[in-house]
């Protein structure tokens, strides 16, 4: 213990300087914590990764790896604390406290075909473990919930992640820097995410074809080859991100499968208008806010990237609808909901 308060350990492992999607969600939690409690906080964390750290934390540093090598570390947790969080579902193999594990999507089972092949097996082993172990199941989306509960038989509080602070409209001065340093078309649509099959890229790319406006692409490829014709940039500094989402005519993000969708809420909070689809977990986010298409629907994504391209004032009313929406909520909302479950597994902090 410290004084009256617990002490808490994290699998941190999955952060990584050049992540997103669970490297967000475990910077910026764990920075909410470090703010909205007086528990000690120790996060299992690479050591290239220290770095990503809050300061009020006590990192318990692992030597960089990947694959088996990052399980072990994950199933040999940390010890002397009062409480386990695993950010992305990974929980010790006997953990001697309570557990909270986060589980983020079941694309594993749901969708494997977006998953290499080799980690299928043992990703599957891994949820299941922690579905069988933990205390208290965290879901980022009701969609998600739902699916573990269909599934695995097992309840999951319903916890939405936030954009994070630094997720702001970019000034004009940082638009003009980020157009000239990427070399950024003069009107586009823009793709932030990894190009997977469930990202229909392919469909968006074709609808861009169709309405005349370029496909910009920024994030990694998993082996996928990027759709002819559009500019890839692969990886870009989240620092440059606001002042992208301010470049792009819109952001497009069409996926057809989804256990939350970080992506779209950042470049809602940045004052994009965002074109999506009404997949349950997406829905949750974007409401009636955003424009929405079918996935899979090339003629209506098409139809409805033309008309928000050709029509400024619509794309300015869709762009502060999303931000008003989007800005509602925070990474200490998200702290404070987290705690409260720390509180219910019968920890004081």
């Amino acid at each position: 213990m410290s004084g009256d308060h617990a002490t808490i350990g994290f699998n941190a492992l999955p952060l990584q300087a050049s992540g997103a999607g669970v490297s967000t969600y475990i910077r910026e939690l764990l920075g909410a914590l470090a703010e909205r409690t007086d528990a000690a906080l120790v996060p299992l964390v690479q050591a290239s990764a220290v770095s990503e750290l809050p300061g009020r934390v006590t990192p318990a540093t692992r030597r960089d790896g990947a694959g088996l090598r990052r399980v072990l570390a994950g199933l040999a947790g940390v010890g002397g604390v009062d409480l386990f969080h695993g950010f992305d579902v990974d929980l010790p193999a006997r953990p001697r406290c309570p557990t909270v594990t986060t589980v983020h999507d079941l694309s594993v089972f749901d969708v494997p075909a977006g998953v290499p092949r080799h980690r299928v097996a043992g990703e599957r082993l891994l949820v299941r473990h922690a579905l069988r172990r933990a205390d208290v199941v965290i879901a980022v989306s009701a969609f998600t919930a739902a699916r573990v509960r269909a599934r695995f038989g097992r309840d999951a509080d319903v916890v939405h992640e936030a954009p994070g602070p630094d997720m702001v409209p970019a000034t004009a001065a940082e638009i003009a820097a980020v157009r000239a340093s990427l070399g950024l078309p003069d009107r586009f649509v823009l793709h932030v995410g990894s190009i997977d099959p469930r990202k229909n890229v392919g469909v968006l790319a074709d609808a861009c074809r169709r309405a005349g406006i370029p496909l910009v692409l920024a994030g990694g490829t998993l082996g996928c080859a990027p759709p002819a014709g559009a500019l890839t940039l692969g990886f870009v500094l989240r620092s440059l991100l606001p002042a992208l989402y301010g470049a792009a005519e819109m952001v497009a993000y069409v996926s057809s499968y989804e256990g939350f969708g970080l992506p779209p809420l950042e470049a809602m909070a940045c004052g994009a208008a965002v074109v999506t689809t009404p997949v349950p977990a997406v829905r949750e986010l974007v409401g009636d806010e955003a424009v929405t298409v079918a996935p899979g629907d090339g003629d209506g994504l098409a139809a409805a990237i033309g008309e928000l391209a050709a029509d400024p004032a619509r794309r300015a009313e869709v762009a502060e609808r999303c931000r008003r929406r989007a800005t509602a909520r925070t990474w200490q909302n998200v702290a404070d909901e987290t705690l409260a479950l720390y509180r219910r597994a019968g920890v004081t902090c």
